[in-house]
């Protein structure tokens, strides 16, 4: 399988999966005027690499400084995936990033970890800032 690398764009977050390393990172700012067309190709890949990935544990990562309620809802879906991919047998580590004066990256990293019942959920505070 492909890795899937899309380049951040005015609106949207800078994607690096690579199905080799099995890590996967999501990073930036997301607030696109339509957020199926951002994480449409997101999920799709996502599905095609639990279905074909076999049991290796995935390390995946998110470190964003702004996200609009669409994305908050299609970040909710890719955590949603990646807890029954876990709850199905792969282990899967989250780390999510959050400048260390960013209260609000914070709250939702903890609002976002507590719907997940198999996902290895991990707050990692960036010093010094993003």
């Amino acid at each position: 399988m492909d890795s899937l690398i899309i380049d951040a764009f005015e609106r949207s977050p800078e994607v690096r999966f690579d199905a080799v390393a099995r890590t996967l990172a999501i990073r930036g700012e997301s607030y696109p005027e339509d957020a199926s067309a951002v994480f449409g190709p997101i999920f799709a890949w996502l599905n095609q690499f639990f279905a074909d990935g076999g049991r290796e544990p995935v390390a995946v990562e998110f470190e964003l400084v702004y996200f609009n309620s669409s994305s908050a809802k299609a970040l909710m879906n890719i955590f949603q995936l990646l807890d029954r991919a876990a709850g199905g047998g792969t282990s899967v580590t989250v780390d999510w990033r959050y400048a260390a004066d960013d209260e609000t990256m914070k709250e939702f990293g903890e609002d976002f970890s507590e719907d997940l019942a198999h996902v290895s959920f991990r707050l990692v505070e960036i010093k010094g800032g993003g």
